[in-house]
C-alpha cells in the first residue's frame, strides 16, 4: 500500500486550537478512510498532543522538527480545518522534494479555507511546486477525480480558462490614458506604506520585498505596535470621547456590557478611539499614505482589537482628527489601511484609492477573507467575510445599519469592538495583489453583492462568526472551484462602483495603473 504522509498547522494560540481541533480531528478520520479506498495508507507525521489537548503543529520549530522525520521524496498531504499559521510549516515544504497536496473542508465553521488559500499563496510566492483540492466530504466527483489524479501523477489538474494576461491596446483609451496618468503621479510622488510590525499570522504571502515594491513607487515606513501603543498614551480622554459621541450621533451601535472578560465594555471601545487617534497622528508624522496594524500578536495582550479603527481609517466618512499643532489629518478621505498588516491590500487600496476618486467614486475600500459559500437559488453565492471591520459605506444603512459586537475572546482576551454589517447590494470591483517569481501581480474581476433574505443571512453568520461583517458575493465568469483553484491569498480586496458600465471603467482604469507601475496584470472572468 502507497504510504502518504499528513501534516497540519494550527494557530499559536492554545485557546483557538483546542477549539478547532475536534473539527480537524474529523476531516482527517474522513481522508484517511478515502485514502484507503484509493490504495494509500494516510501517516499522520507526528502525533496528536494529548496535554495541549490537539494535534496541530503550533510553532515555526516544531514544524521544522516534524518534518525531519518526513521521508524527503515521500508524498506529502497538508490538510486543514481551521486557521493556520503558515510558517509553521513552509519551511519544511521549501525543501520536500516528494508531490505536495494542501487540502480542506470546504465548512464555514473555522476559517480553513482561509488557512488553504493562505498557504496556498505563501507557496506560490517561495516557489513550491503543489496541488490543492476542497471538498465538504471528500465524497464528490470533482475531489475524488482530484485525489485520484494526484495519487496516480502527483499533480492535480484544474481549469484556469477564466484567467487572462492584460493587453493594454484593448483598453478603452480613456481609462487606460487616466491610468497611465495616475501611475506617473504616483511615481513622482512615491508612497510610504506605515508597516505596524510585518508578517502576521504566519501570512507570507502577505508580505512583499522592498524591490518589486520599490520598483513600482511604494516604499515601507516600518513602524513598531509598541510605539502606537505609547501613542495611544498621549491621547486624552476627551479627544477619545469626541470620536465615541461622533460615532454615537451617526448611529452606530455598540452592543456593550460590564463584564470585561467577555463582553464589549465602554472603556474598551474608549481605548479603541485612542488607538484611531494614535495611528492618524502617528502616520501623518511619518508622512504615511497607508498603514497596516498586525493587532493579532503582540498588541493584542496590551490593548483591545484594532478592527474598529481600521473599519474607520478606511472610509472617508469618519470622525474627525486633528493634530497636535491643531491641523485636521487626511481631512475629507480616507487613511487606506490594510489589515493583518497585509501589504498586498496595502498597494491595492492605494491604487484603487487613486483610481476611485478620479472618477468621483466612493473610495472606501476593505479586503475580506475568502470565508466560505454556497449555492442560492441559481447561483453561486460567496460569503466574504474580514475578521473584525470594514468601512460601514459598505453596508445597507451605513453607520445606522452597522453594529460593534466584542471580539471572541479565544482570539482577543483584551476585548474591543468589530465593526460589521451586512454588504449592500451592488457591483463591486474584486482584486488581488501578489508576489510570484519576485515580481508583483495582481488579478482583477468583478462581483456583485446581493441582499439574500433574512433567514438565510441569519444561518449563514450563524455557520461562520457573527460578530464580524458579511459581504453575499457572485463572482462574475468565474465559478467556485475556478475562483479557489486560482486566488493566490486567503484575502481578496473590493471596492464598489455605482453600476456595472462605472465598475467596468474603473477596473479598465485600475489595469491601466497597475500595468504603468509595472504590476502585471490578470484578468478573471471579464473582458475590458
Amino acid at each position: 500500500m502507497k504510504q502518504v504522509y499528513l501534516v497540519t498547522s494550527g494557530d499559536l494560540r492554545l485557546s483557538a486550537n483546542r477549539v478547532c481541533w475536534p473539527a480537524q480531528a474529523e476531516l482527517e478520520a474522513r481522508l484517511t478512510q478515502v485514502f484507503a479506498d484509493n490504495g494509500c495508507e494516510l501517516i499522520r507525521a507526528f502525533p496528536v498532543d494529548e496535554k495541549a489537548e490537539h494535534g496541530f503543529i503550533s510553532s515555526q520549530r516544531m514544524g521544522m522538527d516534524v518534518f525531519r522525520n518526513i521521508p524527503a521524496d515521500a508524498p506529502l498531504v497538508f490538510a486543514t480545518a481551521a486557521w493556520q499559521y503558515t510558517h509553521h510549516v513552509l519551511p519544511g515544504m521549501r525543501s520536500h522534494k516528494g508531490p505536495i497536496l494542501t487540502l480542506a473542508n470546504w465548512s464555514g465553521q473555522w476559517p480553513g479555507l482561509v488557512g488553504l488559500l493562505n498557504l496556498n499563496g505563501s507557496l506560490v510566492k517561495a516557489g513550491v511546486r503543489f496541488s490543492t483540492l476542497w471538498s465538504e466530504n471528500f465524497t464528490d466527483d470533482f475531489a475524488l477525480h482530484g485525489l485520484r489524479e494526484w495519487i496516480t501523477s502527483g499533480n492535480v489538474t484544474h481549469d484556469l480558462s477564466h484567467v487572462a494576461l492584460l493587453d493594454t491596446a484593448n483598453l478603452p483609451a480613456e481609462a487606460n490614458a487616466l491610468g497611465q496618468k495616475l501611475a506617473t503621479e504616483l511615481l513622482e510622488q512615491k508612497i510610504i506604506l506605515g508597516v505596524f510590525d510585518e508578517g502576521c499570522m504566519g501570512m507570507y504571502n502577505a508580505i512583499i520585498d522592498d524591490e518589486p515594491l520599490n520598483r513600482s513607487g511604494f516604499f515601507k515606513e516600518r513602524l513598531s505596535q509598541s510605539a502606537l501603543f505609547a501613542r495611544m498614551r498621549t491621547v486624552t480622554e476627551a479627544d477619545a470621547q469626541a470620536v465615541r459621541t461622533w460615532l454615537d450621533a451617526k448611529g452606530l451601535k455598540f452592543n456593550t456590557g460590564t463584564d470585561e472578560a467577555s463582553e464589549l465594555t465602554d472603556r474598551q471601545i474608549l481605548e479603541q478611539c485612542r488607538m484611531y487617534i494614535a495611528a492618524l497622528r502617528m502616520a501623518d508624522e511619518f508622512g504615511c499614505d497607508s498603514v497596516g496594524i498586525q493587532y493579532q500578536q503582540g498588541l493584542k495582550d496590551l490593548a483591545p482589537a484594532s478592527d474598529l479603527v481600521e473599519g474607520l481609517l478606511n472610509n472617508p466618512d469618519r470622525p474627525p482628527v486633528k493634530s497636535d499643532d491643531g491641523r485636521e489629518l487626511y481631512a475629507g478621505d480616507a487613511l487606506p489601511h490594510f489589515n493583518e498588516v497585509d501589504e498586498c491590500a496595502g498597494v491595492d487600496g492605494v491604487i484603487t484609492n487613486r483610481c476611485w476618486k478620479a472618477l468621483g467614486l466612493d473610495p472606501s475600500t476593505t479586503l475580506h477573507d475568502v470565508r466560505w459559500g454556497k449555492p442560492y437559488g441559481d447561483d453561486y453565492v460567496w460569503l466574504w467575510q474580514i475578521s473584525g471591520a470594514a468601512p460601514a459605506s459598505h453596508f445597507v444603512g451605513g453607520y445606522a445599519g452597522s453594529q460593534s459586537d466584542r471580539q471572541p475572546a479565544m482570539y482577543f482576551p483584551l476585548g474591543g469592538g468589530t465593526l460589521k454589517g451586512i454588504g449592500r447590494p451592488g457591483d463591486v470591483v474584486w482584486s488581488r495583489v501578489f508576489v510570484e517569481g519576485g515580481a508583483m501581480h495582481i488579478d482583477l474581476g468583478l462581483a456583485r453583492v446581493i441582499t439574500l433574505p433574512e433567514d438565510e443571512t441569519e444561518a449563514r453568520w450563524n455557520e461562520t462568526t457573527k460578530q464580524w461583517p458579511m459581504v453575499s458575493a457572485i463572482t462574475e465568469g468565474v465559478s467556485r472551484d475556478a475562483f479557489m483553484a486560482r486566488h493566490r491569498a486567503n484575502h481578496v480586496s473590493i471596492a464598489y462602483a455605482g453600476s456595472r458600465d462605472e465598475a467596468l471603467k474603473a477596473l479598465a482604469t485600475k489595469a491601466a495603473m497597475c500595468s504603468a507601475l509595472g504590476i502585471s496584470v490578470h484578468l478573471c472572468g471579464v473582458h475590458v
